[in-house]
């Protein structure tokens, strides 16, 4: 028999936790037609001994939202075996919109988000209104990856009640009804759900709270009655858990868990969260956790996300430094990385930003802030990895030892300040806890400030096979099965017959992750952080092949993911 493709002699590993095995996967256009021992030729072969082959990766938050209108390769979710991407996350979306309003939600995505609204404004073609006709543009656009959204409450707030949205106060009756008919029309249009965001740390670009920060349970139980309707979707949050006083922060994890298991209950949809450990109360992490697993024994069906490491802040010549309050380091802003390290060796220069930086220094403990070399980073935290440490090292203070490490590094090191996520304890709990799901890379978001879209590559390279507290059948499961069937992504995340071909063939071995690189890509010159790996031998959307090696191989084969 005479197929479109044969990936051969690898060893598969099929995202339902299986232990893997050795043999062969057979496709014809779209679809996976035959598993492990597999007759006939290809039109196409792909010899991957000494390779694994899995399904592709499913990352459940991104906000690649804007992105994926000019960018149809998703970098850098493309470089980390991703193939099948949530956006729409925190509340924050592009849809449902008045014409009127296309400005606010896009000043509001800068705000929160850190996308450009210069690069959104220059490079997204806004022509919809209706959540439904969003997806449909996106439907005509060319796609590298298979991308689903989720409807956002700060848009179908402002949307449904116009400026009194952005008041915060309780909706009424009506404009409740009214969001609960947006959300319908938007889940009958194929959007995978609902989010919201209620954190106080995200703000609109008036410093406010963004809408449905202080939504009343009655209006999240009536907005999201639209997902029961359909029977489908998936409810995400940012939550409101956030204090440094004990007392406070359990309530909040009474009251936020709470209307969630009654959303479950009334619905019948899941709830998934962010979730990390907060330096002000590093034990809330856990305490939610507690919660969630009560809530679920009594009939809810609540998954944490969490990442795979620190969410960390990234500091650098390539961007900026936690130095650039001082004039002499400041000036250095608009330079090129080559102009930057002229100055550097330049020891008078040097000298200066030395001397402004022990004069005015950042209020920041340089304990907390860690070196990652570009060929090789690290995220584990490792005290001597430290600024103060390396800076004792070298007898230096933290300011020089800042400049000196830079300049050992080619301008390309940098710094990570974890204020999320600072004990890999608490992540290794948090990533072996049942209820909790892989999430939070934000591929698309936090331009020039966090570069974690890299979390499938850091999770096989660190926890499985540097530290090996995962097997390989049960990482490659909770980067591919499990998301998608929390999304109820049918014949995505697994390799069967029948399935849609979404494939990696991974030299897992090799498998490697460069440090993040600062580049002026996007519309109008805006610039944002990468981060790219290698080991991604071969990587296949719905049959086609997608990137090779790293470098995109010309494939646009992605779809638009639909609730039904």
């Amino acid at each position: 028999m005479a197929y479109d493709l044969i990936i051969k002699n690898g060893t598969i590993i099929d995202g339902t936790g299986t232990e893997g095995y050795r043999g062969d996967v057979a496709i014809e256009g779209e679809r996976i037609v035959a598993v492990g021992e597999v007759e006939g030729r290809a039109k196409q072969e792909v010899d991957a001994d000494g390779h694994i082959v899995t399904p592709g990766f499913v990352d459940i938050h991104t906000h690649l939202d804007a992105q994926i209108t000019w960018d149809p390769i998703a970098s850098s979710s493309c470089w980390h075996g991703v193939t099948s991407a949530v956006m729409g996350n925190c509340g924050v979306t592009f849809a449902p919109c008045k014409k009127e309003d296309r400005e606010y939600l896009t000043r509001l995505m800068e705000s929160v988000e850190d996308v450009p609204a210069k690069s959104i404004n220059s490079g997204m073609k806004w022509d919809w209104e209706s959540y439904g006709e969003y997806l449909g543009a996106l439907d005509k656009l060319p796609k590298g990856i298979n991308v689903g959204g989720l409807v956002g409450h700060c848009a179908v707030r402002l949307f449904a009640m116009g400026e009194e949205a952005l008041e915060n106060t309780p909706a009424s009756v009506e404009q409740i009804e009214a969001m609960h008919d947006a959300v319908d029309e938007a889940m009958a249009g194929g959007a995978l759900g609902f989010s919201t965001s209620r954190t106080p740390l995200h703000f609109t670009p008036d410093g406010e709270n963004v809408p449905g920060t202080h939504a009343t349970p009655q209006e999240l139980k009536g907005i999201c009655a639209a997902l029961g309707k359909h029977r489908a979707g998936v409810v995400e949050a940012a939550t409101a858990i956030n204090s440094p006083d004990e007392e406070i922060i359990r309530q909040l994890i009474e009251s936020e868990i709470g209307w969630m298991t009654d959303i479950c209950r009334d619905t019948g949809r899941p709830i998934t969260f962010g979730l990390a450990q907060n330096r002000q109360m590093p034990e809330a992490y856990s305490w939610t956790l507690d919660k969630v697993a009560e809530s679920n024994k009594a009939g809810a069906n609540i998954n944490p996300q969490s990442t795979t490491r620190g969410i960390g802040v990234l500091f650098g010549f390539q961007n900026r430094t936690p130095f650039d309050r001082a004039p002499s380091w400041r000036a250095l802003r608009g330079l090129s990385l080559d102009e930057k390290l002229a100055n550097l060796r330049n020891s008078e220069y040097r000298a200066s930003m030395v001397e402004q930086a022990l004069s005015d220094p950042p209020p920041m403990d340089f304990s907390d802030l860690y070196l990652m070399s570009h060929s090789a980073p690290r995220y584990d935290l490792d005290p001597s990895q430290s600024l103060t440490a390396q800076a004792a090292k070298l007898n230096m203070s933290p300011a020089e030892a800042f400049i000196e490490l830079s300049i050992a590094d080619n301008g390309l090191a940098l710094f990570n300040f974890p204020f999320l996520n600072p004990d890999m304890s608490a992540v290794e709990k948090m990533l072996h806890d049942p209820n909790v799901v892989l999430g939070l890379g934000d591929s698309g978001a936090h331009c020039g400030q966090i570069m974690d879209a890299s979390l499938p590559t850091y999770f096989l390279t660190y926890w499985v096979k540097e530290r090996g507290r995962f097997s390989l059948a049960n990482a490659i499961h909770k980067l591919t099965g499990e998301p998608a069937a929390l999304y109820d992504m049918k014949g995505r995340g697994v390799l069967a017959p029948g399935a849609f071909a979404d494939i990696n063939v991974v030299d897992f071995d090799g498998l490697k992750l460069w440090g993040p690189e600062y580049v002026h890509d996007f519309p109008a010159g805006a610039g944002r952080y990468i981060q790219k790996s290698e080991g991604y031998s071969h990587m296949f959307v719905n049959g086609e092949l997608f990137m090779r090696d790293g470098e995109h191989a010309g494939g646009l084969n992605g779809k638009v993911l639909r609730s039904k």
